[in-house]
């Protein structure tokens, strides 16, 4: 992937030509040494199926009595199915991207995409690129959990069984000399962290079941930043939290980008992630079918594709309309 030179792609006005490089740019937008801190570009996600319906026909017509329902499945045919097709979009320092889409339309697919984790049945086409590298599956995976970290939905990802502050520090590396030394230094990175965002030094000691709901959020944070990465996935980090926590959690995301990190916030609460994120990517039918800037957001003249008025007149200080235009979010 051609970069242009720094200078040049600094001196750009992104205030005057908010859409260059075939995707948008908020007014604040920065290139860090000339290129995106994260660029995906034409990115498919297919998994192999069974036809099921194939394979009851072929069951159908064969006379074969020991051939059963273990046959069927053995002898189908499969199909491709596309859920994510020609999905393009970018993150860059200092901001936060917020994916908005319906709950179940692939934004997770897209998150695992970028880290690297695909299920063995999964087909994947397309280009990423990270810190101005082009990336495969085993780059993201050296870079997850480092470079780029996963704040994740649920907070039933934490061990149930394993006290909190374990599960920040991590395993130390090396051995011997070295291991105490690294098991010191992740010891003092989980101290900083949680004194950072409000987490006394006794909770270390608690197991996630004795955590409220924004104490657990919290320590999901920690566990993401303690690596010091460049870039943060936070897939739906918000539900089951009333809104002073949500707006909270938020808040810590916006800190992190403000220091130079980009985010990506994954989300079905567009009224929420307007009020932190830079820009929007709207995502519809396995794609983002408009990348803009939160400004745009003002009027549903600066938006450019009908789903993505209809999702403004869909907000609640415009009134709930239902337009003809599309579907609204759920």
């Amino acid at each position: 992937m051609e970069e242009k030179p720094a200078v040049a792609h600094e001196a750009v006005d992104h205030g005057a030509q908010p859409v260059h490089h075939h995707h948008s740019h908020a007014a604040t937008s920065r290139h860090g040494h000339g290129h995106h801190l994260l660029t995906v570009e034409d990115l498919s996600v297919s998994f192999l199926m069974y036809d099921e319906e194939a394979a009851a026909m072929r069951a159908q017509g064969d006379s074969r009595a020991d051939r059963g329902r273990l046959g069927r499945y053995l002898h189908a045919p499969q199909r491709e199915v596309e859920v994510i097709r020609s999905l393009s979009l970018s993150v860059h320092e200092g901001e936060i991207v917020a994916v908005v889409g319906a709950s179940g339309s692939g934004k997770t697919l897209l998150a695992d995409a970028v880290l690297g984790l695909f299920e063995p049945n999964a087909l994947v086409r397309g280009r990423i690129w990270f810190d101005g590298r082009p990336m495969d599956a085993a780059a993201l995976a050296a870079e997850r959990g480092r470079g780029i970290a996963l704040v994740p939905q649920s907070v039933a990802s934490l061990d149930p069984l394993m006290r909190v502050g374990r599960q920040v520090e991590g395993m130390p590396r090396g051995r011997g000399a070295a291991r105490r030394a690294d098991a010191g230094r992740r010891r003092a990175r989980r101290r900083e962290l949680f004194a950072r965002y409000g987490l006394a030094e006794e909770v270390a000691r608690l197991y996630p079941h004795e955590l409220s709901g924004g104490m657990a959020r919290r320590v999901l944070l920690c566990c993401a930043l303690m690596d010091a990465p460049k870039l943060i996935i936070a897939d739906e980090p918000t539900p089951g939290l009333d809104l002073p926590l949500a707006q909270a959690a938020l808040a810590d995301f916006r800190a992190f980008a403000d220091d130079g990190g980009g985010v990506m916030l994954i989300t079905h609460d567009i009224e929420l992630a307007l009020t932190v994120a830079d820009r929007v990517a709207v995502f519809r039918d396995g794609t983002v079918v408009e990348e803009t800037s939160v400004a745009a957001f003002a009027s549903p003249d600066t938006l450019a594709h009908p789903f993505t008025r209809q999702l403004w007149h869909a907000l609640p200080e415009h009134g709930f309309v239902v337009t003809t235009e599309g579907s609204p979010l759920c």
